[in-house]
């Protein structure tokens, strides 16, 4: 029995105020998948993340995520879908004013309808799931860059989603904390068959944790390429996504 993709682009333009930064993006992803977006600074990958988690809309095209059209979806299908749905943005964006429990617990309290002490174990359980199990009463400002990240994928997972979106999760990490924060997206994927969408420049990062890429090329404002990120440290036929992740040697 073959099941329809959790998110399909076709012939797809993003941009800002009507004028396109990227299109003719043309692709599909499978439930359970993780996929990278990549590509040069500046080229589109954040807005580009943006419609495909149905928070913009596509300049042109079609984007359809969960089974809704993006751009056809009407207000209650579009918040319906987001609830399905979880984001970490750059700078994993927690209430500074709240622990991280109560960071956790505050879309809890505005969507699930249950018990507080519910939803306090609920939230427990997630911190301890990224390994904060420790922290989960400090502020934001009281933890690590990278327990931070942890953090926020902690607050995308409250909801228990099918997809997940995370934009740049590893910008500023050490490498060690970098590896840990990778590990933990592959727990998510094993553990609960999340779907993982993210933006990352960071070459080593996308080939522990990617199935498939989409490769932005900058000077065709268009989509390079699309396939396993593996693929492209070969010598293919696209010659700019292999020179992009041939930055580093094959381990």
């Amino acid at each position: 029995m073959t099941t329809k993709p959790i998110l399909i682009s076709r012939n797809m333009s993003v941009g800002y105020n009507g004028k396109p930064v990227m299109s003719q993006i043309d692709f599909s992803l499978d439930a359970g998948k993780i996929l990278a977006i990549v590509g040069p600074s500046g080229c589109g990958k954040s807005t580009l993340m943006r419609v495909l988690g149905g928070l913009d809309e596509p300049l042109a095209g079609m984007c359809e995520l969960l089974g809704v059209n993006v751009e056809e979806s009407n207000a209650q299908q579009r918040e319906a879908t987001l609830r399905r749905s979880g984001f970490l943005f750059q700078g994993s964006a927690l209430f500074s004013s709240l622990t991280l429990r109560e960071n956790i617990e505050m879309p809890m309290r505005e969507f699930l309808g249950i018990s507080q002490l519910q939803i306090r174990q609920l939230a427990e359980y997630k911190l301890a799931l990224v390994g904060l199990a420790e922290a989960m009463d400090k502020l934001p400002s009281e933890i690590s860059g990278g327990m931070a990240k942890r953090a926020g994928i902690a607050r995308a997972m409250a909801l228990d989603p099918e997809i997940i979106f995370l934009d740049e999760p590893s910008a500023g990490l050490d490498p060690l904390s970098s590896t840990r924060l990778d590990e933990l997206i592959l727990k998510v994927r094993e553990s609960f068959g999340t779907t993982i969408v993210l933006v990352s420049h960071e070459i080593p990062s996308i080939l522990r944790t990617a199935d498939f890429c989409v490769y932005l090329d900058s000077d065709t404002g268009t989509m390079g390429a699309y396939g396993p990120p593996k693929d492209f440290l070969l010598a293919s036929s696209h010659p700019k996504a292999h020179a992009f992740f041939s930055q580093i040697k094959i381990s």
